[in-house]
């Protein structure tokens, strides 16, 4: 199978996960974007979904699924379905390659089960070589990078590319991240950072690896 199809694949995988009438929360990307077109095609009703971009929202809304306000929701999300740029063993998480980690992590922050769907390259001994995306309010832009400097990246800034929330992104290029849980607290605590794109906090419970001998679940390594 090709990329695309591991994706799929997997993101199809997700659903069985989704029970009736409850509400879903629903991240952001390519795998993602199966995701929803299998909740689209599910053969029993969900009451709907929180989406954690605006480009998923549009996905969802044009298949007719009702995207809630997550300030209205006051019922217990079982579960977020989203992708990921890297994941280990612990499945910590590398995410915001599209830009919309923040959105992402708190959405993963009020459900309570976190299900990553990704393809098998996505899986890795070390985060750190796909580049750390960090949310950054436009005048810290210079704090931060030199903050990251020190810790041994490389920033670059994101070219021609706003958030959702009005932010900029920086993508730190050269980090070994070996102990996610502690640089992620690092980083969110230099003053400008809306939020790193370190998901150890909020690491997945179950991660979906598309494979070529088919879909594979894993679960956090002790």
């Amino acid at each position: 199978m090709d990329q695309n199809q591991l994706k799929k694949a997997t993101a199809l995988a997700a659903l069985e996960y989704i029970k009736p009438n409850t509400i879903v929360g629903v991240g952001t990307g390519s795998t993602v974007n199966f995701f929803i077109d299998g909740l689209a095609d599910l053969d029993f009703e969900i009451k709907g979904a929180v989406s954690s971009s605006e480009a998923s929202t549009r996905r969802m809304q044009e298949h007719g699924i009702k995207v809630f306000d997550l300030n209205e929701v006051t019922e217990t999300i079982p579960v977020y379905v989203d992708g990921a740029d890297e994941s280990d063993s612990g499945l910590n998480l590398i995410k915001g390659g599209g830009g919309a980690l923040t959105r992402e992590k708190i959405v993963a922050a009020c459900c309570e089960q976190f299900v990553c769907i990704a393809d098998e390259s996505k899986l890795v001994e070390t985060l750190g070589k796909f580049p750390l995306p960090i949310e950054v309010i436009p005048m810290a832009q210079s704090l931060v990078a030199q903050k990251l400097k020190a810790m041994g990246g490389e920033p670059m800034l994101r070219e021609g590319f706003t958030t959702d929330n009005g932010n900029i992104i920086l993508d730190i290029h050269g980090l070994q991240i070996t102990t996610p849980l502690a640089m992620e607290k690092e980083i969110n605590n230099i003053p400008g950072v809306v939020t790193t794109g370190i998901f150890a906090l909020h690491a997945a419970n179950i991660l979906l690896l598309g494979t070529s001998e088919g879909v594979k679940k894993i679960l956090p390594a002790d």
